[in-house]
């Protein structure tokens, strides 16, 4: 399997990334995709990769989240940057609307302008396409067909009520172990057609709750929820494996197909069919 999009350049993997990697190869990963989505990490990402050559292959983006953070020419220096290292990643992302941290009119219509700018950009470096897109559905996916981007990933996608448009466009979506727990992301899950569909974790965000007082020795806590009495683990790629199960349980399917078909298209998507199967 490949884990479609997660980061590995958070602090939370500076202690332990080898023991993940390693982690990752004994679970059965094919590959991780690593996702740069501020201009900050673009060296260490760039380490990462190098790093764990053949494993880890990297994406570069901009999260819509930045707009209020980065100025034009920054913008433009770091697509420089990512245009001289077009050789060393696999995807252009994550890039898109996110209108759940960014409230204001005006820089929402600033984030559907540079959305549209490095979907441009994408086609330029001839890269697949991973949007993130977060309480902006429509707008997302008018603009992605208004520029007529062809290779898509819609990271995390959420927007059940616009899988229509995800199939006909012929795009793919990631879902992460968030269905485990999401009404809205059972019923993608149950809806789309598997070969619009890979796998991802976003670790290490969204991964697996656990009640406080059941917490072992060996649990990474990423938050606590005091109020809740619930404990967020730290997410990894491994935790795809639990991803993919809940899916095939949902669509009645057996896991073995799932998983396979997930791994096909990710391997598609990103050019990377020469791995091993």
């Amino acid at each position: 399997m490949i884990d479609a999009h997660c980061h590995l350049e958070q602090k939370e993997f500076d202690k332990d990334l080898d023991k993940v990697i390693e982690n990752c190869k004994k679970a059965g990963l094919k590959a991780v995709i690593t996702s740069c989505a501020n201009p900050k990490d673009f060296e260490k990402t760039l380490q990462l990769a190098s790093k764990y050559a053949g494993f880890v292959f990297p994406c570069f983006g901009l999260h819509p989240e930045y707009i209020k953070e980065f100025s034009e020419k920054d913008v433009d220096e770091y697509l420089e940057k990512i245009k001289q290292n077009r050789e060393k990643f696999v995807g252009f992302g994550e890039v898109g609307l996110d209108f759940y941290w960014i409230k204001e009119t005006s820089w929402r219509e600033k984030q559907k302008e540079q959305f549209a700018e490095l979907i441009r950009f994408s086609k330029e470096i001839k890269k697949p396409l991973v949007v993130h897109c977060r309480d902006a559905f429509e707008d997302t996916i008018r603009i992605l067909e208004q520029e007529d981007a062809k290779q898509v990933l819609l990271h995390m996608f959420g927007g059940k009520n616009f899988l229509e448009s995800v199939v006909k466009n012929n795009w793919l979506i990631s879902i992460n172990y968030l269905v485990a727990r999401s009404k809205d992301y059972k019923k993608i899950a149950r809806d789309i057609p598997l070969e619009n569909l890979t796998l991802e974790t976003d670790s290490p965000w969204n991964g697996v709750q656990k009640t406080i007082d059941s917490i072992t020795s060996s649990d990474i806590v990423f938050k606590k929820h005091e109020d809740l009495k619930i404990a967020s683990l730290r997410c990894d790629p491994t935790v795809i494996k639990l991803t993919a199960e809940k899916i095939a349980e949902i669509k009645k399917i057996p896991f073995d197909n799932l998983w396979k078909s997930c791994l096909d298209n990710a391997k598609k998507f990103f050019n990377l069919e020469s791995l091993s199967k």
